[in-house]
């Protein structure tokens, strides 16, 4: 069955559910448990292999039972998406009423979500970010930073600072993530791989990466932490010094 080109603006979240003749239904089918499996089928082998037929045979049914309970494959994207974003552990902030501390903690989760879910940054720019668990982290964001007294687009600006940020850092972290992955090679091993053909191809890129990274103390990833938590602070600092400049 192929698929019909999606709309950019639409979304399964807004979208009436069909109805279903009830004697069709696949027996020991449920759209929760193809979504689990399209995670699961994604965390294996990303988006680019990810098919309905795949998905299919990993359920023992066929692909047009799938396509009983999900119209097309976008849409099962969009809720593999939003289940993947629903593992986040979102502290409530009246735990302690810090708001840099809960924006801090929501941009490590939201990180560590692409880290274990690298198919899910990639699809973070593709979908609308309407699900209930994608709305419970933005709302929970926003429920933060309106206690740092900021309001209007400077609140909307701050918000952009440390999630944009934290977004593309982990869209970059999970691309990384993935070509190491491909290269069949320990992530240090690519690394230096890597700097090696940059090395070849243009000797500034060697200086420009040892000015930025002087020292990968415990490997790469342990590097990439440091580098994640310092973007953070600076960020952090960038609105905490816009607070005391009286900007509303």
């Amino acid at each position: 069955m192929a698929d019909k080109p999606r709309d950019p603006a639409a979304s399964i979240w807004v979208a009436p559910r069909k109805e279903r003749r009830r004697g069709s239904a696949p027996a020991g089918l449920s759209r929760e448990r193809i979504v689990r499996a399209a995670v699961a089928l994604l965390d294996a082998e990303g988006v680019a292999a990810f098919s309905m037929r795949k998905l299919a045979g990993e359920l023992a049914v066929t692909p047009m039972s799938v396509y009983w309970y999900v119209d097309t494959k976008d849409e099962l994207l969009e809720l593999a998406l939003d289940e993947a974003l629903g593992e986040l552990a979102i502290p409530p902030f009246e735990e302690h009423g810090d708001w840099r501390r809960h924006l801090r903690e929501l941009a490590h989760l939201y990180r560590h979500c692409f880290q274990q879910h690298p198919w899910a940054a990639q699809l973070a720019g593709q979908f609308l970010a309407i699900g209930p668990n994608a709305l419970l982290f933005s709302t929970s964001a926003v429920s933060a930073a309106v206690h740092s007294g900021l309001d209007g687009e400077w609140l909307g600006g701050a918000l952009g600072l440390v999630f944009s940020y934290t977004y593309g850092f982990a869209l970059v972290e999970a691309q990384w993530s993935l070509r190491a992955r491909a290269s069949g090679l320990e992530e240090d091993a690519f690394h230096r791989h890597v700097y090696g053909v940059a090395e070849q191809a243009d000797p500034r890129f060697v200086e420009n990466a040892d000015l930025v990274h002087p020292m990968l103390e415990g490997g790469v990833a342990a590097a990439r932490d440091r580098q994640f938590e310092q973007g953070l602070d600076l960020a952090l600092a960038g609105i905490d010094a816009t607070v005391s400049a009286g900007r509303r």
